[in-house]
């Protein structure tokens, strides 16, 4: 049953990141455009912190906020709870223009709309170019010119301090909010691996044991027990202590989105390292494509100003306000195929980051929550680099069997 409308009613907006940081000025920043494009006006919150849990709070008191910018892999989560309401593509004009695996982002597993992109982002590969060049390394193409490199960057000084303490790649292994999944999936794909398969109408089944998953695993698992390229402690580590790595010259390679380029760029400096498209994996070079979506929430009074917000923030002039800046911008890659990235900002870098993930940028599914599935894989990934002495095909069935309990128990599994 919808609330009785008010179209003069201020709208409510809860964007999850940190109170009083560059997310909320941006998130103010677009409001403000906003209002003066159509007079609705907003009220921004910014919420890092138990996120979720102040939300399930205000679905008890039948309270929502109307509008909400949060991960796209939150969708099913919020959708399964009844939290929003679908999204009528025909009344937002600019909808059109939404490049098509954004737009497929948002839908729900029964294939209806109800996310709607309004940032993107994909990994690419950094390299510690005054390394690369000291060492006369060619940009990988491969997965053995990248272990190559990785192992080049560990054993041959490439920082010339006459020390071993340099490591080839760095990666957030942990298990909190399943890190060690998350940084994985960019090889995992890249070699025909999956988490799950997709097996028709909504149905999934558990693939950590197809051949080309064993084959990922094992080959990244190779980097961190065999040729030991990953920096020490990986498996403990998520993105900020792996990030420090990094920009300290303690590690050669990077696999990550552009959100950290403003960082690096100031404390590495931004001749020291390069952004390139990830090499070619068995199969293809397929890397994790995220990003923010925007949600209309259930029962709000004022459903117009919910669908103009929408209709805003993904048109031009919305991306482009939310790209403006160095720092404080909401849209990390635009999601409007109209928008030329250099156009509003004209290092190349982020070009090469748009230009990945349109073409290689693969979100993870709409399934009903994500985040168990996220965080088993997670726990596996990390035990195998945490002790080299486990059997890798023995873990994987044991996290196929987890994962078909997942999948059953979400009502997805493939009979």
């Amino acid at each position: 049953m919808d609330a009785k409308q008010n179209s003069k009613a201020p709208l409510e907006l809860w964007t999850r990141t940190t109170p009083g940081g560059p997310g909320e000025q941006g998130a103010l920043k677009l409001a403000a455009a906003f209002e003066k494009s159509t007079g609705f006006k907003v009220k921004v919150t910014a919420i890092f912190d138990d996120f979720e849990t102040k939300l399930q709070q205000r679905a008890a008191q039948k309270k929502l906020p109307d509008i909400v910018m949060n991960d796209v892999t939150q969708l099913g989560a919020m959708h399964s709870q009844g939290l929003l309401r679908e999204i009528d593509l025909d009344k937002l004009k600019n909808s059109k223009q939404i490049v098509g695996q954004g737009l497929d982002s948002g839908k729900s597993v029964d294939g209806k709309q109800f996310g709607l992109p309004y940032s993107a982002q994909a990994s690419a590969l950094l390299i510690r170019k005054d390394w690369r060049e000291k060492l006369k390394l060619e940009v990988p193409q491969s997965w053995d010119d990248f272990a190559a490199m990785a192992d080049a960057f560990t054993t041959k000084d490439p920082d010339g301090d006459g020390k071993k303490n340099t490591y080839g790649l760095a990666a957030p292994l942990s298990t909190k909010r399943g890190y060690a999944s998350w940084y994985f999936s960019n090889f995992l794909w890249a070699a025909g691996g999956d988490f799950i398969t997709g097996a028709g109408e909504g149905k999934y089944k558990p693939s950590m044991t197809t051949k080309e998953s064993v084959q990922a695993v094992q080959w990244f698992r190779d980097l961190g027990c065999k040729s030991k390229v990953i920096q020490p402690g990986a498996v403990t580590m998520e993105t900020p202590p792996t990030n420090e790595t990094f920009e300290a010259g303690r590690t050669g390679m990077f696999v990550v989105g552009p959100y950290l380029l403003p960082r690096f760029d100031e404390t590495l400096g931004k001749d020291k390292y390069e952004v390139v498209p990830m090499p070619k994996g068995p199969k293809d070079a397929t890397v994790l494509a995220e990003g923010g979506s925007i949600y209309l929430m259930a029962g709000s009074e004022n459903m117009a100003g919910q669908d103009a917000f929408a209709d805003f923030a993904i048109s031009a002039e919305g991306q482009k306000t939310g790209m403006a800046g160095e720092t404080g911008f909401t849209v990390q890659l635009p999601v409007n195929k109209t928008v030329d990235i250099s156009q509003v900002r004209p290092d190349p870098r982020w070009k090469t980051y748009a230009d990945i993930y349109r073409s290689t940028g693969r979100y993870a599914p709409s399934i009903p929550n994500w985040t168990p599935v996220r965080q088993t894989t997670a726990e596996t990934v990390n035990a195998l680099l945490a002790d080299c002495d486990l059997d890798t095909g023995t873990k994987l069935k044991e996290l196929d069997k987890q994962l078909a309990d997942i999948l059953k128990e979400q009502g997805i599994a493939a009979s």
